[in-house]
């Protein structure tokens, strides 16, 4: 017998996604992204984000329908980002998640976005192992998680104290006059630089915490290229964005790869956008890899906001008959990551 279809929506930023996951298998993936209409801001503007997700979600949702061959009527459940995020943007998501699950008769779940990002690895990897060590980098968290059941229980362990990795990646390529998002035009300038051209601070690098603080690190590079264009010295971009990376990434990882020994975990999960960055991913694989850890990443196009991730923990907490939210529950800017789902 096929496993039930679950239509998932997200909105929780600037990215309008429906996906489609039958059990842990994908289905459909469908994504309109506003990002061009915040790159002149630098940075994403909430009304405009809103505006985006109410032109792209009928049309997103009929894409993800159509290349999985599907009709609305065949949708068996229907799963939905209830936070954290946007306000205004998790409003249009929760209220079209609504309107389909009233029009068909079939349950809803709202759902943390950051548990869903995990849940998206499960798609690619296989079921989960429990309890596993999820590190969430992108540009609003930046969390280390322990995760003893991914459908009923999330275990904070650390998150950033500031700016998230992702906003720092923003920041400083603002700073190097390259486009927005900043991580994969640093991504690809740090190709050609010297990671060791600046020796740039790693912020509560050994403090006995798993908590991140990413500010003093993006004020260290400011000050370092005002520095030397004062002093009319050449600032390599390539360099600069190599040696920044690199500093991201050395915490990140030394980071999870601390919590997973601490714990007594044998297997990490990175997930979220900056879990694309091809540094994170290639030392997280050379730590775990000396530390006998197994880890799994996404490929990079399920590491950013999308509904296959949300579809993915639809799917989970249904199949493990956890209870769907009632019809009258609100978005919620600040949900907490403990709670996998609301009521």
């Amino acid at each position: 017998m096929n496993a039930p279809l679950v239509l998932g929506i997200e909105t929780s930023c600037d990215e309008t996604g429906a996906g489609l996951v039958r059990g842990r298998r994908l289905l459909a993936d469908a994504v309109a992204s506003s990002v061009a209409e915040h790159a002149r801001f630098g940075g994403v503007v909430p009304e405009v984000a809103s505006r985006a997700h109410l032109e792209a979600m009928v049309p997103a949702v009929d894409r993800a329908l159509a290349t999985a061959g599907a009709r609305l009527a065949d949708v068996d459940a229907i799963a939905v980002t209830a936070g954290p995020g946007l306000s205004g943007a998790l409003l249009v998501g929760v209220c079209a998640a609504k309107a389909y699950a009233l029009a068909l008769g079939k349950p809803l779940y709202g759902v943390n976005h950051l548990a869903a990002h995990i849940a998206v690895d499960q798609l690619e990897h296989g079921p989960l192992p429990a309890p596993v060590i999820a590190l969430l980098v992108s540009g609003g968290h930046s969390s280390l998680l322990l995760v003893p059941d991914l459908a009923t229980a999330v275990v904070p362990l650390g998150a950033t104290i500031d700016d998230a990795a992702g906003e720092a990646f923003d920041k400083v390529a603002r700073l190097l006059g390259l486009p927005f998002p900043g991580g994969p035009p640093i991504d690809a300038a740090a190709r050609s630089g010297n990671p060791a051209a600046a020796a740039f601070p790693r912020g509560k690098y050994r403090d006995q915490t798993f908590d991140f603080s990413f500010s003093g690190l993006k004020t260290s590079v400011a000050r370092w290229v005002e520095a030397r264009r004062q002093a009319g010295i050449a600032v390599s971009v390539p360099d600069v964005a190599a040696s920044f990376q690199e500093a991201v990434a050395d915490v990140l990882t030394r980071k999870a790869v601390d919590a997973c020994r601490a714990h007594g975990v044998g297997h990490l999960v990175i997930g979220g956008g900056v879990a694309a960055n091809s540094r994170l991913r290639a030392l997280a694989e050379e730590r775990c890899t000396a530390a006998g850890l197994r880890l799994r990443v996404p490929r990079p196009g399920l590491c950013t906001d999308n509904g296959a991730m949300v579809a993915a923990l639809g799917a989970e907490l249904l199949a493990r008959d956890v209870p769907p939210s009632q019809l009258d529950f609100a978005a919620d800017s600040a949900l907490p990551v403990t709670s996998i789902t609301v009521p």
